[in-house]
């Protein structure tokens, strides 16, 4: 190994131990590419830094993100969440588990609207936790619910993840969204799957609710949760029917999407000029943070294979035994873990651009590899002590549940995140399907 090549070693673990010390990623990404930038490539490292910056801002599908964030946070404040929850209880309640029932589907519904975790995650921690431990759930389970749920966002389409990570990989974000409907909604029935299953066994830990509690029974019940779907179909076949249809790009959409969600807002009369401002504010500072992280990991990604790093680690990988199905096992491990304690913006821009080329030489289908690490990215808003999911949920549930609560709720939730990885791995066509009968090509 080369005193360059070790260098790089050196700037990876460096990385993990300012982000474990507390140092935002971003900042810390960019100290470093500072620092051993000028040390091996001197001056030279500002005009590399300038270009990665001017690459980013002249990015059109990044345009996306700032527009799905102002979407999914509009729609957050318009109470359509709220409406189709209380209809969802009152159709699932008299079934044990059914407010489970009802919180993973209201979550895949929003994930389907919004793109990011933080607006479902919040608001779901606020209608479905306090709903569940007034009719005596598990703790554990009230909150793992919201938790794997929320996360959907992520996965799903719109998901500011996929419109990040098509640039990055040169990858149409069209097909990105296409490919990630079937595994978000495999990760959504694997959870209903293990609520049915462990409400079976333990009766006790998640009661039907009172007959009393349904507001409405028979079609008076279906009307309800039809009207208060319609809101959330509306923008789903807005913005997804478009891009999937080849309609519009996935930029245009956003726009479209952004501009439906205001007028869903005025539908519920919730279209006020503070809520307009908080919208804005919260998209300012998302926006901020990835555009940051983005250019951040550009330079210290351009310093990393400067000094070999990445044919290192390419060459490393090359080198296992096995065959190349271990080697993508390995991968796969190597993302899990580091989600313990880097975001999955840093995962993203930092080691996943290192596996790109190891991919490539093994004959993987980009396109797969990509779901692959995003449904592998799910489990880190799940694992401690970074996990964002976890956090939003402790700050705004009651005050009664700890975090251990949470912590004990995420676990099975994790697992059947890793069987739905196994199933994407094992059965290609969940994610290859799609994207060709809609959008063509292999």
């Amino acid at each position: 190994m080369s005193p360059e090549q070790l260098s790089a070693v050196a700037m990876l673990a460096l990385l993990l131990l300012m982000v474990i010390g507390g140092i935002h990623l971003a900042f810390a990404l960019m100290f470093l590419a500072l620092i051993f930038g000028l040390i091996y490539q001197g001056l030279a490292l500002f005009p590399l830094a300038m270009l990665k910056i001017y690459g980013v801002m002249e990015s059109e599908i990044l345009i996306a993100v700032p527009l799905f964030v102002f979407m999914g946070t509009v729609l957050e404040k318009s109470g359509v969440a709220e409406g189709v929850y209380q209809s969802l209880y009152e159709l699932f309640g008299p079934v044990r588990g059914g407010l489970a029932f009802a919180t993973v589907v209201t979550c895949t519904i929003f994930a389907s609207c919004t793109g990011v975790i933080a607006a479902t995650v919040t608001t779901m921690t606020l209608l479905a936790v306090p709903s569940m431990l007034r009719r005596n759930y598990d703790k554990g389970l009230a909150t793992g619910v919201v938790c794997a749920g929320g996360s959907l966002g992520i996965l799903i389409p719109p998901s500011v993840m996929l419109v990040m990570y098509g640039p990055m990989a040169n990858l149409s974000v069209a097909r990105l969204f296409a490919a990630a409907l079937f595994p978000g909604l495999l990760l959504s029935f694997l959870y209903l799957l293990y609520i049915g299953v462990w409400c079976w066994i333990r009766p006790s830990a998640a009661p039907a609710i009172a007959p009393e509690d349904r507001k409405a029974t028979g079609r008076r019940l279906l009307l309800r949760v039809a009207l208060h779907m319609l809101p959330s179909f509306f923008l789903i076949l807005a913005v997804l029917g478009s891009i999937i249809g080849g309609i519009a790009s996935p930029t245009e959409a956003s726009g479209v999407g952004a501009f439906c969600a205001l007028i869903i807002a005025a539908l519920y009369r919730r279209l006020t000029l503070e809520n307009i401002r908080e919208a804005a504010y919260t998209t300012l500072i998302v926006t901020t943070m990835v555009f940051f992280i983005i250019i951040g990991a550009g330079v210290f990604n351009a310093v990393f294979l400067y000094l070999g790093g990445g044919t290192l680690i390419k060459n490393m990988l090359i080198a296992l035994p096995l065959g190349k199905w271990f080697i993508l096992a390995v991968m796969m491990f190597i993302l899990f873990i580091m989600g313990f304690f880097i975001s999955w913006q840093g995962l993203l821009y930092v080691i996943v651009p290192i596996f790109l080329p190891v991919v490539t030489s093994l004959g993987f289908d980009p396109l797969w590899f990509a779901l692959l690490v995003c449904l592998n990215l799910q489990m880190s808003f799940l694992t401690p002590p970074f996990a964002y999911a976890i956090f939003f949920v402790k700050g705004a549930a009651p005050q009664e549940v700890t975090t251990w609560d949470i912590y004990r709720g995420v676990v099975p939730f994790v697992v059947m995140q890793a069987l739905g990885l196994s199933l994407c791995i094992l059965f290609p066509e969940i994610i290859l399907w799609l994207p060709r009968v809609t959008l063509g090509g292999g």
